[in-house]
């Protein structure tokens, strides 16, 4: 099974946003993340990087 840790990035920061990530949605303006729990977590912004062989995916998100 392939999961993923989610980071964020904002203005340089970045952050852990989710762990065991199974499905990442794209919709639209935003990116919503399930992870193998069923919680999910809806973020505006996009995908920037994905590593699958270290199960990493980074997210761009405007500044709050």
């Amino acid at each position: 099974m392939c999961l993923a840790t989610v980071y964020k990035t904002v203005k340089d920061t970045e952050e852990v946003v989710l762990k065991n990530v199974s499905k990442i949605y794209v919709e639209g303006g935003s990116v919503r993340l399930v992870d193998i729990m069923g919680a999910e977590v809806v973020l505006e912004g996009s995908i920037s990087f994905v590593d699958l062989a270290n199960s990493v995916v980074k997210l761009n998100c405007p500044a709050a």
